[in-house]
């Protein structure tokens, strides 16, 4: 699967860091890899369900055919790790930064920045990781015909028909499977509304998830026996599929209200002071300028600081001609310099980056156009919901 990631919580958090519960276990083309324990718990899982089969193909095994299945749950992550990579690869190729792979107790995903510029990059993206397991798993079929029966056999057969299901399964047509965002290719294709076609997928994606709660009864009352297992595997990958789905709907609200968010027209009218200048006087100047924001300047003209206006208010009036600007200022520190063109999710992810209460933002040639307040990019994102 590979997952888009977005702006999340509140709009000048920092962005989202690697999940604590992963484990770095190596790079590939410049993309973290990353393992999450709850691996543990399938490996586990894994080789105690295929056991009684590999004690049938191997008797001679003992305890050791535990062994045999934790090797066999290694050798499958591997090639879950293939089929994300494949989505990182062409990711990469398009032009989008991919941050890291993570293999988790239900697969993996590749965690990447921003959006495909297209349907057509979205659909390449997502079909990729499918036809990688399908072509895995065809290839193992493959080698499944000539390799004599035995140990080996079992494995590179359980390989074969592992991934042709993880193939298929990813082409079902909801989000987050990889078909969902097939189908969000498809929509985003016919409407020209990437957000809209978001949330289709992701009612797909719910009704995916309701058909996976209700399958242990379809099948009982079919007449396929079930155990306990089978039941919890059926809770678990619904819960999870339920709360993606819902998960994507809610991004795809929260992405639509975001092109609204434009800098230069959130921008304070803003006045240059020098940084030595009483704050009385950097008051008084502010006021009949009408701007909402002070920029000081150094002796060479050079932007220095912001004045914090609630730092300034709190001096008591009788000594705020002893108090230069520059005592109730917050350095312009890298990354609080924005271009006063940024819009919609560049804006976001640019304070993301660099958490701050304001922000100084520039023209092209550098010259000072205003400061832009986090409070009033929130006010403004919420006076479009």
């Amino acid at each position: 699967m590979a997952e888009r990631t977005g702006p999340s919580g509140g709009l000048g958090a920092p962005a989202e860091r690697n999940d604590p519960g992963a484990v770095r276990i190596g790079s590939i083309g410049g993309v973290d890899v990353m393992v999450r324990t709850s691996w543990l718990l399938v490996a586990a899982l894994i080789a105690y369900l295929v056991a009684p089969q590999l004690q049938e193909v191997a008797p001679g095994l003992g305890g050791l055919r535990y062994v045999a299945g934790v090797a066999f749950a290694v050798l499958l992550t591997l090639s879950l790790l293939l089929h994300e990579i494949s989505h990182a690869l062409m990711a990469k190729r398009y032009g989008i930064h991919v941050r890291s792979i993570t293999l988790h107790f239900i697969g993996g995903v590749t965690a990447i920045d921003g959006e495909p510029a297209n349907a057509k990059q979205e659909f390449a993206i997502s079909a990729v990781g499918p036809v990688t397991s399908l072509a895995i798993g065809g290839a193992a079929l493959g080698l499944y015909q000539v390799t004599p029966d035995g140990l080996l056999s079992w494995v590179v057969g359980g390989l074969a028909g592992a991934n042709i299901v993880v193939g298929v399964l990813n082409l079902v047509p909801g989000l987050p499977l990889d078909g969902g965002r097939v189908l969000r290719a498809a929509v985003w294709k016919v409407t020209g509304n990437p957000h809209r076609a978001t949330s289709v997928s992701g009612w797909a994606g719910r009704g995916v998830a309701l058909l996976m709660f209700a399958s242990p009864l379809l099948l009982a009352a079919a007449g396929v026996p079930l155990d306990f297992v089978d039941y919890l595997l059926a809770v678990v990958f619904g819960w999870f599929l339920w709360s993606a789905a819902t998960s994507a709907i809610v991004s795809a609200k929260i992405r639509s209200r975001l092109p609204a968010l434009q800098a230069r027209a959130l921008a304070r009218r803003t006045v240059t002071l020098p940084d030595d200048l009483p704050v009385t006087e950097g008051m008084r100047q502010a006021t009949e300028a009408q701007a909402g924001a002070i920029v000081t300047l150094d002796s060479s003209g050079q932007a220095r600081g912001v004045v914090n206006e609630t730092a300034a208010a709190a001096i008591p009036v009788e000594r705020r001609p002893w108090v230069t600007l520059d005592a109730v200022s917050r350095g312009i520190d890298p990354g609080l310099t924005l271009s006063a063109d940024l819009a919609g999710e560049g804006l976001i992810r640019a304070m993301q980056q660099q958490p701050a209460t304001e922000y100084l933002l520039v023209e092209a040639d550098g010259a000072i156009f205003g400061v832009l307040s986090t409070a009033d990019v929130d006010a403004a994102f919420s006076a479009t919901g």
